[in-house]
């Protein structure tokens, strides 16, 4: 890996979110844009480019993963998940796929690939091109201490089973688990939102846990007085030298008031600005992803879904407390191809992430915040000229420090030989990474370029063989569950 680095400087505060997202969009010429399709940047979602007319691919990192655990909730009740509410770079980052860790702060870049499997369409030049970017984890010493306000839906649909009830054990289950110098409010929202408790230390978490069994579910939702009040109240129970979030907890169906996301993070810009960022916990197989998602996108912030008290309690113990502190903001990949080696490529996912070309160096554009220990993956496509040789693409990865604000560069590069092994005997995590990505594509009805279901079912089963972890079995399961329902 090698990096270089350049002093640069934050026109506007950016949120220290714990995953990583795109800005909210721009209301005057002095804000920065956001990071979505913008000039520049490739519209054509899922679409093969000529690196002769366009080169270059750049996309903000991302590693939400809601729209994966949402699917395996869908799968598992019988049903497919809408094809909106798929995201393929989420199936991806799903996984985890234990790259090396920079010894610094920053990323450290993992290039590798292989041949597609046979039975891929137009197998015989194409090309699995993978790129991970990889944190450094961070002890639990080391983190700072957390001011966390809940904001949780106490709407009557929240009353279902796998909702409120979900909630309430992975809250009881971090309390407990939280230091005692740690600090949680807890905000609810039906038809209006109530200041259940004011950011309390964690040593008085008797009467934390007697405000979570407090809870009762009715009323209709207004998601955005939530919202506005949880900000309020974080605001008001705000700790210099904490890390500060606001976490929803909701369906996302919201049905009165303010229910417009952009609107809703407007009303709530003053405080966010002032380092309070938000995370999204998604529950409920009728689950309001399009909500949800913006609301993570545009706070800075990253979403994910649970759908049963294991994944509630891994999310709420493991995967929260690592991500209170930041090892980049405003982070972006750029992938630059080398026509005299490629015919074309195609980034799987990442549609609502692209970055204009041009934007990747402008730090006034917002990237995404990366936490301790994140890794996040990119699959391209890439098809080769015939006989390639040389190399077929430079990875870079471009962040803003936390504290300094400077920007830092790290960058590798791929060669044809890199990309040529067989597929059958390519890292088993390569393989999952495969099948992840191209069960979202046929689970979002796309037909071009995807082997069939069945085979994906093989690679799967194959690599969790391979590998003693259980998140491979479960995908393995979850597609062979699927096949019926997709008729194949």
């Amino acid at each position: 890996m090698k990096r270089l680095s350049a002093p640069a400087i934050l026109l506007a505060v950016a949120l220290a979110a714990a995953g990583c997202s795109a800005g909210e969009p721009s209301t005057s010429a002095d804000r920065p844009a956001p990071p979505g399709p913008q000039a520049g940047a490739d519209r054509d979602q899922g679409a093969a480019v000529d690196p002769q007319r366009d080169n270059q691919s750049t996309f903000a990192l991302d590693v939400d993963t809601a729209s994966y655990t949402y699917a395996a909730g869908r799968i598992a009740d019988g049903r497919l998940p809408d094809a909106n509410t798929v995201r393929p770079e989420e199936f991806v980052n799903a996984f985890d796929q234990h790259y090396p860790q920079p010894r610094g702060d920053g990323f450290a870049v993992h290039v590798d690939g292989t041949r597609v499997p046979g039975s891929h369409a137009g197998s015989s030049s194409l090309r699995l091109l993978r790129i991970g970017l990889q944190t450094r984890a961070e002890d639990a010493g080391q983190r700072r201490d957390a001011a966390l306000t809940f904001v949780i839906d106490v709407s009557g649909s929240m009353g279902d089973p796998g909702r409120l009830d979900l909630v309430s054990d992975a809250l009881h289950t971090l309390v407990d688990q939280l230091r005692p110098t740690d600090a949680v409010a807890i905000v609810t929202f039906n038809d209006s939102a109530k200041v259940v408790r004011r950011m309390t230390r964690v040593s008085e978490k008797e009467d934390l846990h007697a405000a979570i069994d407090s809870l009762r579910a009715g009323g209709s939702t207004n998601l955005g007085a939530g919202l506005v009040t949880g900000y309020q109240t974080a605001r008001d129970g705000f700790r210099d030298g904490y890390s500060n979030r606001v976490i929803l907890l909701s369906d996302g169906l919201a049905n009165t008031g303010n229910t417009d996301a952009d609107r809703m993070l407007r009303q709530v810009r003053a405080e966010a600005d002032k380092q309070i960022a938000l995370l999204g916990v998604g529950v409920g197989s009728d689950y309001g992803d399009a909500l949800m998602e913006r609301l993570a996108d545009r706070g800075d912030g990253f979403v994910v879904y649970v759908s049963e008290r294991r994944q509630a309690r891994d999310v709420f113990v493991r995967r929260l407390p690592a991500t209170l502190s930041l090892r980049a903001l405003d982070a972006k990949a750029q992938v630059t191809f080398d026509s005299a080696t490629v015919e074309s490529y195609q980034l799987i996912g990442y549609d609502d992430r692209r970055v204009a070309d041009q934007d990747f160096r402008n730090d006034r554009v917002d990237g995404g915040e990366v936490g301790p220990g994140h890794s996040v993956t990119a699959l391209y496509l890439v098809k080769l000229v015939p006989e390639a040789r040389g190399r077929v693409a430079q990875v870079r990865v471009r962040w803003l420090d936390p504290v300094s604000k400077e920007a830092s560069e790290a960058y590798e590069s791929v060669e044809a030989a890199d990309l040529d092994g067989t597929f059958d005997r390519a890292d088993p995590r390569l393989r999952v990474c495969y099948a992840a990505a191209f069960f979202a594509v046929a689970l979002r009805g796309g037909a071009d370029g995807r082997p069939d279901v069945a085979e994906l079912a093989r690679i799967a089963d194959t690599a969790a063989g391979e590998l003693d972890d259980r998140a491979v079995d479960d995908l393995a399961d979850m597609i062979h569950d699927a096949q019926p329902l997709l008729g194949r």
